[in-house]
This record gives structure tokens, C-alpha cells and sequence, in this order.
């Protein structure tokens, strides 16, 4: 007996989650972060690939012609005895079977360019990495809010289940008074309107939870037909005041990335700038060349080939590019001022953002704070006034208006709670608090 509790969790094959567990499952699976982190992977391909190209190059090339027709060259007369002076003797020579193996190497010396792309690659990297982090801030704040709002429809249709509750036990208690004479029928129709505007208040309550659920299971990641319990729980002490001294321009992803951008765009100017400078590599050919009237001695490489090798160093310098780079310059130039005004742009940005925010949390805190006050009035109101009907020194219609604006009064305080939980998310973003 004492695993039959267990057993029915098992066999329901419900998953239990708390914020910080969806949040934490949500970064392992959501597709937006698993797209990112692919970005980080590409980006990290990116610098390996700069690298590369800093290594020894090193390529093999065999070629074996069959001349079927060998090219005509001219030669002067004076080459040739008796023939006329002054003339060109057409002459072909050369075999008609050639073949050619190669093994070169190349080794980059100094190129300020590989260098500072190498740099701005790292650097790319960073940004990709960033942006990463930037896709985990904002599947937070989407997972939050769709649990929150979970939590909050969760409440909701509690509440309305009592609701549901009483106004059964107030039909049933107002039929038994008409029976007995002591309430008219159109009492018991008011009743029962409140009572089937109730039932589908119901109904649609259980839809709207499961369509929260779908939701938080499609911010998370997991299959929406996978059955889950939220283990938090909803607390007015989660309002705690937020302060803003703490703030730093630095806490926000976005600031930081800008920073980023603003280093890949110094860096394109260095890297135009050192398109000056030349470029000096190392470099190695060694071979064999054959040359037979038979296809079958091209493959007797004892006998009819014959090597060669060189080394060398290869000096490049540029000199006159039709100005060019100098345009080039002047465009990048641009677009690193508007990086700088992006600076002003995002702080004024931010600052608006924190300021909209601060006041749309304080608000909806105490908004919320009076409709939980009114709801309680509400209940109040309608438990003296339903007393006093059953005690016969009250009306039904009474007790109606009473039950309609408790459940007013209900709908309020949930429609302000979830305002309050999203103006509170949308806070700690602001403030770059949103941890993950």
C-alpha cells in the first residue's frame, strides 16, 4: 500500500517542475538556444578555419597527357644547314606520352591580414557567444511569463470551482424555499442564471489552463501532449521592491554586444590598413617530369623519370591599388560612427525601457494590492448578505448582485496579479536581472 501513491504518479507519467527546473529545462531544449548554440559551434569553425590558413599548405598534383598532336614551333633558318636564311622552319618536337608529379608546400611567413583576421575571428566568436546568451535571456523571460500565467489560470479555475460549488448550493437551497413557499420563481431563476453563466465560466477556465500549459510546454521545449505539474507556488512576497541603484549599463546583453561590434569594427579598418604592408611566405616544389613514346614507361618511374626541387622565399609588395583600399577605409570609417551612435541610442534606450518599467511594476503592484482588497470586501459583503436572506431579512436579488460582484471582483484580482507577475519579469530584464 505504501507504493500504490507512487505507482499512479508513475503510470500518469506527469513531470514535475518548479521556475527554476523549466527554465533549466527550456535551456537544454528549446530550439531557438539549440539554434544559437549551433551558431557558436559555426562561429568557432570560423576561427579554426583562420588558423588553418596559417599552417603549411601542402598539395600533390600528377598529370599525365597523352599528346595526340604535339604543337609546332618556329625556329630560324640559320639552325638548320642548306636551308634558305633569314626564314622560320616549322618543327615539332616532344613526346607524345608526358607526365608531371608535383609536391608543393607553402608556408606564410608574415600577412598582417591573417593575423588581424584571426583576431577579429576570435572576436566573432565572442559576439556569437553573446548573442547565445542573449536567445537564453529571452527564452527566460517567455518561460517565466508562461508559467506564471500557468500558475495564475491554475488559481482561476480553483476559484471558480467554488464559485461553482456555492452557486449549486444556492439553487438548491432557493428551490427547496420555493417548494416551501418562502421564495418566488423568478428568485429561483436568478439563481439559475448565475449558475449556468458559472457552468461555462467553468468549462472555459479548464480550456484556457490547458492552453497555458501548451504554451509553457512550447517555451520549454518538451512535447506538448506531455502530461506536467508546477510544484512553485504563487506568494504576494514575490513583489519585493527592486532596486534600481545597482544598475549598470554593463548588466545588459545588449550593451555588451554592442561593445563587441564595435571591437569587429575596429578591427575591419585594421584589417584594411594592413592590406599595406607586404607579404612575405616560404616555399618548396619538388617533382618528377617524364617524357616517352610508350603510355606503359609513364609508369616506370625508375627509368624515365627525372626529378627536380626548388626553395624559395616569395616578397610581395603592393603598390598602387587605384585607391582602392582608401575607399575602402572611408566606408568602414562610416560604419564604425554609427556604431558609436548606437551608444546614445541604446543608454536612451535602456534608460526609457527601466523608467516604463519600474512604473508599470509599481503600478500593477499596487493596482493588484487593491483588487486583492476588494475581493476580500466582495466575499464579505456577499457572506452578510447571503446570512441575511436565510434568516428572511434580505432579498434575493440581493444575494444575485452580491455573488456578481464578488466574482467580478475575483476576475480583477487575477487579470492584476498576472499584470503584476509579467511587469515584474519585464523589470528584472530591464535591470538585467533575468538569471538563468
Amino acid at each position: 500500500m505504501v507504493f500504490i501513491p507512487w505507482l499512479a504518479v508513475a503510470q500518469t507519467g506527469e513531470r514535475y517542475f518548479s521556475l527554476q527546473e523549466a527554465i533549466d529545462y527550456a535551456l537544454v531544449h528549446n530550439q531557438n538556444i539549440l539554434n544559437a548554440q549551433l551558431d557558436v559551434e559555426a562561429a568557432e569553425g570560423v576561427v579554426k578555419e583562420n588558423i588553418a590558413t596559417g599552417f603549411p599548405q601542402v598539395n600533390i598534383s600528377v598529370d599525365l597527357a597523352d599528346n595526340f598532336e604535339l604543337p609546332t614551333s618556329f625556329l630560324p633558318s640559320e639552325f638548320f644547314p642548306g636551308a634558305p636564311p633569314g626564314e622560320q622552319v616549322p618543327i615539332q618536337f616532344g613526346t607524345k606520352y608526358s607526365g608531371n608529379a608535383t609536391l608543393s608546400a607553402t608556408q606564410m611567413v608574415f600577412d598582417g591580414v591573417f593575423f588581424v583576421g584571426l583576431e577579429a575571428a576570435r572576436t566573432y566568436q565572442q559576439l556569437s557567444t553573446k548573442e547565445h546568451i542573449k536567445t537564453k535571456i529571452d527564452v527566460v523571460e517567455a518561460v517565466s511569463k508562461a508559467y506564471y500565467n500557468v500558475l495564475v489560470n491554475k488559481l482561476t479555475l480553483e476559484l471558480v470551482e467554488k464559485n461553482y460549488g456555492r452557486l449549486d448550493t444556492l439553487l438548491n437551497e432557493t428551490k427547496i424555499m420555493y417548494a416551501n413557499g418562502f421564495a418566488e420563481r423568478i428568485d429561483v431563476n436568478r439563481v439559475q442564471v448565475q449558475f449556468n453563466n458559472i457552468r461555462v465560466n467553468r468549462q472555459n477556465s479548464r480550456k484556457l489552463l490547458v492552453i497555458a500549459e501548451a504554451l509553457l510546454k512550447f517555451q520549454m521545449g518538451l512535447p506538448v501532449d506531455e502530461p506536467i505539474v508546477l510544484t512553485d507556488e504563487l506568494s504576494l512576497d514575490m513583489f519585493a521592491e527592486t532596486g534600481k541603484d545597482d544598475f549598470s549599463y554593463d548588466h545588459r546583453i545588449e550593451y555588451s554586444i554592442l561593445q563587441t561590434r564595435e571591437r569587429l569594427a575596429l578591427l575591419d579598418i585594421k584589417r584594411t590598413k594592413v592590406e599595406y604592408l607586404p607579404k612575405l611566405d616560404l616555399y618548396a616544389n619538388a617533382g618528377g617530369i617524364a617524357g616517352t613514346g610508350l603510355a606503359g614507361n609513364l609508369f616506370n618511374i625508375g627509368n624515365e623519370w627525372f626529378t627536380f626541387g626548388v626553395v624559395g622565399l616569395r616578397l610581395s609588395i603592393p603598390v598602387f591599388d587605384g585607391l582602392r583600399k582608401h575607399y575602402t577605409l572611408q566606408q568602414k570609417k562610416a560604419k564604425l560612427s554609427q556604431v558609436y551612435n548606437s551608444y546614445d541610442l541604446l543608454k536612451n534606450s535602456i534608460d526609457l525601457e527601466l523608467q516604463q518599467a519600474k512604473v508599470v511594476y509599481t503600478n500593477s503592484v499596487d493596482y493588484m494590492n487593491v483588487q486583492l482588497e476588494n475581493m476580500k470586501l466582495s466575499e464579505e459583503v456577499y457572506k452578510v448578505t447571503k446570512a441575511k436572506y436565510q434568516q428572511g431579512v434580505g432579498s434575493n436579488i440581493e444575494v444575485i448582485n452580491a455573488d456578481a460582484d464578488y466574482k467580478e471582483a475575483q476576475t480583477k484580482f487575477f487579470q492584476a496579479l498576472y499584470e503584476a507577475l509579467v511587469a515584474k519579469v519585464n523589470y528584472d530584464k530591464a535591470l538585467g536581472k533575468l538569471n538563468f
